[in-house]
């Protein structure tokens, strides 16, 4: 997607100045807003909300931002909360203690969708099995891609029902509070904030 590489690459970007110019200057003051796609809507609200964003173009750039999100937390050889089997084998060269414990150093999991209105990410029993969310490290590696992007809850919803027809997942809820002075909405009420990396793998 060109809009990532361009918030990834400042350097090709338009001049300051350009960009301060909205594209709908010359519409009327009563005309609606032109509406942002909604990758650049997930991009800029996730990162309002304090979301660390790492934008991957395919398996080998998920493998080194992984590296270096380890490296940076010292993370090496410490233990993972991972549900996923998936995931285990794909950063097993990591030398991770992988286990169920909330008292790990960090939680690894991928997603059920991106939210773009409000920037959170959508998550199911898949993927957290009926752990609340105060029941897991305080610090999250989401694994997700560029087609999981969608507008609203309510998109995000009807997905999990399409995909899990025979069986419904419980457990769904949002997480988008990932500082502490952030407050929750409904979906996520009771929810304690969390230090959040989302690597973003292209595949669209």
């Amino acid at each position: 997607m060109n809009l990532f590489r361009r918030f990834l690459n400042p350097k090709k970007n338009k001049s300051d100045k350009d960009q301060e110019t909205p594209e709908n200057a010359d519409r009327g003051k009563y005309m609606p807003e032109v509406k942002l796609p909604t990758d650049e809507r997930f991009m800029l609200n996730f990162k309002n909300n304090g979301g660390k964003f790492l934008y991957c173009e395919d398996e080998e750039e998920v493998q080194e931002a992984f590296d270096n999100i380890l490296l940076e937390n010292d993370w090496y050889e410490k233990q993972c909360c991972c549900f996923d089997e998936n995931l285990k084998s794909k950063f097993d060269n990591f030398n991770l203690d992988f286990n169920l414990s909330a008292g790990a150093s960090f939680f690894l999991s991928t997603c059920e969708y991106l939210v773009a209105n409000d920037g959170s990410i959508l998550i199911s029993s898949n993927q957290i099995k009926e752990r609340k969310l105060r029941e897991l490290p305080s610090d999250f590696i989401i694994l997700s891609s560029t087609s999981q992007l969608i507008d609203s809850i309510g998109e995000g919803l009807r997905g999990i029902k399409f995909k899990n027809k025979q069986r419904i997942p419980s457990n769904i809820t949002t997480i988008k509070n990932f500082e502490p002075q952030k407050e929750s909405d409904f979906m996520s009420y009771g929810s304690s904030s969390k230090n959040l990396y989302l690597l973003l793998l292209e595949d669209l």
